[in-house]
Order: structure tokens, then sequence, then C-alpha cells
């Protein structure tokens, strides 16, 4: 499976970005996602997770309330609300086997997209 993110950027604090994942035709229709991130120095960790059909979602502590996953049959999308300085790191979208806010079961990374957020 091949994954592109895209929409990142330099935002405000308090301001919103809207992360999308692309992947080719029908290659995640029936596969559990997440998006992790990876602060400078640190270990990639994670952020939100979305089974198969979009019904379940789960958010590390940090994000939740803030930020919204979605996905429809070829994309991915983190939705990231009244973002922090905390929140600058390196997002990557990636399928997992099960649902699940493990980083180790995460597989096939797309390439991350850089999230600034200015105080």
């Amino acid at each position: 499976v091949q994954l592109a993110e895209s929409g990142g950027g330099l935002v405000q604090a308090g301001g919103s970005l809207r992360l999308s994942c692309s992947a080719s035709e029908g290659t995640i229709k029936n596969t559990a996602m997440g998006w992790l991130r990876e602060h400078p120095g640190k270990e990639r960790e994670f952020v939100a997770a979305i089974n198969w059909s979009g019904s379940f979602t789960r958010y590390a502590d940090s994000v939740k309330v803030r930020f919204t996953v979605s996905r429809d049959n070829d994309h991915l999308y983190l939705q990231m609300n009244n973002l922090t300085p905390e929140d600058t790191a390196v997002y990557y979208c990636a399928t997992a086997p099960v649902f699940s806010t493990s980083t180790r079961l995460y597989e096939s990374w797309g390439q991350g997209t850089q999230v600034t957020v200015s105080s």
C-alpha cells in the first residue's frame, strides 16, 4: 500500500489544519488506519485510529476533542483544531492489521507531512 500525506504547514497557535492521506484506489477500503506523529528527537507516537468502516475511532489524550479522524474509501483525514506548539511534528498516516493505538502495529507508512505551530 502506498500512502501520501498532505495538508501540513505553518499555523499560529489556536489555528486549524486538515491533513489528508491518499491511497491508490481500493487499497485501504477494508483496512484499519491511523495517524501518528514524530516530534523532533522523539519516537513516533500514536495520534488517532479509525477502523475499516469509520464507525470506531480512538485518540491520544493529548489531542482528544481537538482532533477528528475520518475516512472514505481512498483517503484518510485528520482535522486538527485549536493547535498548540506541542502539536508541532511530522505527521504520518499508516495502515494496521487491526484497529489499534499501538504504534508497533502500524505499517505501510506515508512520507509524512510537517506541521509547525507557532506561539
